[in-house]
């Protein structure tokens, strides 16, 4: 069953992204706000196949700790779940995306329009101050800025090296950062074809606010985020009833 819904889902998926890709060209002409709504009515439509096809739905916690006005958003990312939820998790965000991304054809068209912060990853060190000051020129409009501190998606109980570009923007920009834990990987895993009926959970954590040094700032958003993404996957385990590896617990964070 599994594979049956999973198969539905992505002639559904594809074939709601080509259509409304088509149809909402236009937007592409108007400003980076029409470009975003399409943005966002496609992730709200996304996810609503998920609900209705795969049984695949999510509760967000802690929506409390994010701040008025513009803030860092660093999410811990597993899945492609989080890459479509981003647009309704927050408001018309500036989502750090890598260029490989934005050169796909017609998705790259939208998120160039819809000013992604797009780096180049081969150019190094070179590219934070680029991305620095797009999130500046994004900020200055009123946007957050989202970024995935791994770079990659990462499977469940894996660990992965968080990058210099969160750091950067901390550094850099004087705002809080909110870290996201989330349970996405229990359902749709990294390069899977196959997603499960459940409930991604996801929790914005409390923000860090600005002063750290790079060095304090990077240890206490990987151990914040990294530990409350293990007892996420352990409730999500527990209450899907979902056997397999799960990360390390929050005492050894």
């Amino acid at each position: 069953m599994t594979l049956v819904r999973s198969l539905l889902f992505d002639l559904a998926f594809y074939s709601w992204t080509t259509l409304l890709s088509v149809l909402a060209l236009p937007a592409l002409f108007i400003s980076q706000r029409a470009a975003a709504r399409v943005s966002e009515l496609w992730a709200t439509v996304s996810l609503s196949l998920l609900r209705s096809i795969v049984g695949l739905t999510y509760e967000v916690r802690g929506r409390h700790n994010l701040p008025e006005g513009p803030v860092i958003v660093a999410l811990k990312h597993q899945s492609a779940w989080e890459t479509i939820a981003l647009w309704v998790l927050l408001k018309n965000p500036a989502i750090v995306l890598k260029q490989s991304l934005a050169r796909i054809p017609v998705f790259g068209w939208y998120m160039k329009r819809g000013e992604a912060i797009i780096i180049d990853r081969e150019a190094g060190p070179k590219a934070l101050r680029p991305m620095v000051a797009a999130a500046r020129s994004a900020i200055a409009d009123g946007r957050s800025i989202a970024i995935f501190p791994e770079g990659t998606r990462t499977p469940v109980a894996a660990r992965q090296a968080y990058h210099p570009g969160v750091a950067a923007l901390y550094m850099q920009l004087g705002l809080p950062v909110v870290p996201v834990a989330l349970s996405s990987g229990l359902f749709w895993r990294r390069r899977s074809f196959l997603k499960r009926s459940g409930t991604v959970l996801v929790e914005f954590l409390p923000p860090i606010q600005p002063g750290l040094d790079r060095r304090h700032f990077m240890t206490e958003l990987e151990r914040r985020i990294e530990a409350a993404t293990a007892m996420l996957i352990v409730e999500g385990k527990q209450a899907e009833n979902i056997s397999g590896a799960v990360p390390a617990t929050y005492e050894e964070y």
